[in-house]
């Protein structure tokens, strides 16, 4: 597992007729590379079902993080959620998953369905054990006590985890083709299915795949929140993303020789940055007018690289995806959505930045420390490695 990379990968789906999710899946790596991630589900929907699993994952991210051993956090969790008075149960239910470096993996699940193993495309069962956590004490007499699961095993290249919440699970009940739901059998099928289909699927396309089904269960108008989240044990995947000129115009073969050497994926952003490259390695540039999204400058096509785009325009699109993922979903295709796409795609990315100044898009006489270009990429950046847990590195020339 040393070579491993663990992409994580969520997609969602609130109530129909909710302004709010009510399930929440929170992801964040800690200094020490180690990857926490919480599926938690708020009773009923909306907004006070979404505070309570905020709430729920915040606390167990947070205490994991700091080293508080699974089990003690998972009971703390629970001494701290208030219960129903009706239904006498938790107002959030929760699953809580501690990847190490070394591919350890600990896992602790309350009230959620369960998850599933994938390795070399077949379901395992992961050995579980039962945790009894008692609750706290009013009134003088003790409250009942909450069962948990608990496994840990060691994962392996290629493995992934899938997470769900009962929206899944249970979409397309009452449903004359399923009248109790889509079921946990049915679902782990369709993701063997999917995984057979496509097997290199990446963890937030899978993810998708589970809540667009389920969503299709309940004829598209979610009778709760569907959630589904996704661990994809993998070898990294690489992409260049160079952009802009350098200020010294004799870097320009140290540019071209860095794109044509990466081993991976290469996207260009910038029209004089394509026309440097195609100079020194002597590529055709076609440009492409048959986008039918016209929000953004049209691509261009150049041999060796993925995508070819203008620069400031689209990457400044890029970083307002990034940062609404649900803007994202609802957008036509066109350059600036299929960057986000190889962005999402891709673990260790590589931002090549040049730093001349586009007397375009700002005044020269500023400081080079405010150029545009530069804070948008270092936006970007800090948008994957925060909310997509990816490797970014940034090099200025």
């Amino acid at each position: 597992m040393s070579e491993a990379f663990v992409e994580i990968g969520h997609f969602q789906a609130r109530k129909a007729g909710q302004g709010a999710d009510g399930d929440v899946f929170l992801s964040r790596k800690t200094e020490e590379g180690r990857i926490i991630s919480v599926l938690s589900d708020g009773l009923g929907s909306g907004v006070k079902a979404g505070v309570l699993a905020t709430l729920t994952a915040t606390m167990a991210a947070e205490f994991i993080a700091q080293d508080i051993p699974l089990r003690r956090a998972a009971g703390i969790i629970m001494r701290t959620l208030p219960v129903c008075k009706v239904r006498k149960i938790s107002y959030a239910t929760f699953s809580i998953a501690d990847i190490e470096r070394s591919g350890e993996v600990r896992i602790i699940e309350y009230d959620n369905p369960p998850y599933a193993l994938i390795r070399q495309g077949c379901l395992v069962e992961p050995v579980k054990s039962e945790l009894e956590v008692r609750r706290s004490i009013r009134a003088g007499a003790p409250s009942p006590t909450a069962l948990m699961r608990y496994s840990e095993f060691q994962a392996r290249p290629g493995d992934r985890l899938l997470f769900f919440s009962d929206g899944a699970v249970q979409s397309g009940m009452g449903t004359r083709s399923r009248p109790l739901g889509w079921g946990l059998s049915a679902l782990q099928d369709f993701v063997l299915r999917r995984l057979a289909d496509e097997p290199g699927l990446s963890a937030r396309a899978l993810a998708r795949s589970v809540v667009r089904a389920a969503l299709a269960n309940d004829a598209y108008s979610a009778k709760d929140d569907i959630s589904c989240g996704v661990a994809y044990f993998r070898e990294p995947r690489r992409l260049l993303l160079m952009t802009g000129p350098s200020v010294d115009r004799g870097r320009d073969p140290e540019m071209a020789h860095e794109f044509d050497r990466f081993a991976g994926r290469r996207i260009v952003a910038g029209g004089t940055t394509a026309t440097i490259l195609a100079r020194e390695l002597g590529l055709p540039v076609k440009l492409n007018l048959k986008e039918p999204d016209r929000s953004v400058p049209p691509p261009s096509e150049m041999p060796g690289a993925e995508l070819v785009t203008e620069g400031i325009i689209t990457l400044g699109r890029v970083a307002e995806l990034l940062e609404s993922p649900a803007e994202l979903e609802a957008s036509k295709p066109n350059p600036a959505t299929r960057i986000v796409e190889l962005l999402l795609d891709s673990d260790i990315i590589d931002f090549v930045v040049g730093t001349k100044i586009n007397e375009a898009h700002q005044d020269p006489t500023m400081p080079v420390a405010l150029e545009i270009r530069r804070n948008i990429v270092r936006r970007i950046a800090s948008i994957l490695e925060s909310r997509h847990l990816k490797q970014t590195r940034l090099r200025f020339i």
